[in-house]
């Protein structure tokens, strides 16, 4: 019993770390680089559903918002940060990719200080008992909603005009361009969709630990980068 209970809460957590692996996944597939402040946008996007629950939001709305801005946030560190450094060698890319991290994360101790915050209870912890196994609905939400966004992603890959400009450009930027295709959109629309998916993950991590604080995105950040490379880093199915 205790094996399952514990397959069951590593489901949960499992769940959490693929939509943040996702997000380094497809940043690295489509343009070469390791996004290391890819933990810090999951940090940003649990503070922002936050600041919309302390709002009086409702539920949705945190969800939402939180994705929408994290989205934006992902979208201006690819053009100030990562754009202009497209041609220039690795290195200049990771040393940028890690000072934005840490840009990201004295920003937010700057504005929400480095006490933790308690995340307000977004899902009911109502547990679902089966005998000796204990299954809580912020378990079942987590995991339901993270399956339900990797299947949105695959079909949108897939089946999608903008899904299929992505995948060219991850094959060939300058034969994509050649083609008609928006490479910068592309890449920045490449960015917004990790970094929603990060801020979903930030939100399900806070509300399953109670807690947001600057530092939150440092370990999630780093397993989840784990997990993308074991899966095979640049593939979106290794990485769920």
């Amino acid at each position: 019993m205790v094996f399952i209970q514990q397959m069951i809460n590593g489901l949960q957590v499992g769940s959490i770390y693929a939509m943040i692996a996702l997000g380094y996944t497809m940043v690295y597939g489509i343009i070469k680089l390791i996004n290391f402040a890819h933990g810090e946008v999951m940090m940003m996007g649990a503070y922002f559903a936050f600041l919309a629950a302390m709002a009086g939001l409702p539920v949705w709305a945190c969800f939402v918002i939180s994705m929408a801005l994290s989205a934006l946030l992902g979208v201006i560190i690819e053009g100030v940060a990562y754009r202009p450094l497209r041609s220039a060698p690795r290195i200049s890319a990771l040393i940028t990719a890690i000072a934005m991290s840490l840009l990201l994360q004295n920003l937010a101790l700057v504005i929400f200080g480095a006490n933790p915050k308690v995340m307000p209870r977004l899902i009911e912890s109502n547990p679902v008992m089966l005998g000796d196994i204990r299954i809580s609905t912020v378990t079942i939400v987590t995991f339901l909603v993270s399956v339900f966004f990797m299947i949105l992603l695959t079909l949108f890959i897939h089946k999608t005009k903008p899904g299929r400009a992505m995948r060219a450009v991850s094959e060939d930027k300058e034969a994509a361009m050649l083609m008609g295709i928006n490479v910068n959109r592309t890449i920045s629309m490449t960015f917004a969709i990790g970094s929603a998916l990060a801020a979903l993950g930030g939100i399900l991590y806070g509300v399953a630990y109670t807690q947001v604080m600057p530092t939150l995105g440092i370990m999630p950040g780093l397993k989840a980068f784990v997990a993308a490379v074991l899966g095979g880093i640049g593939i979106v199915p290794g990485a769920m």
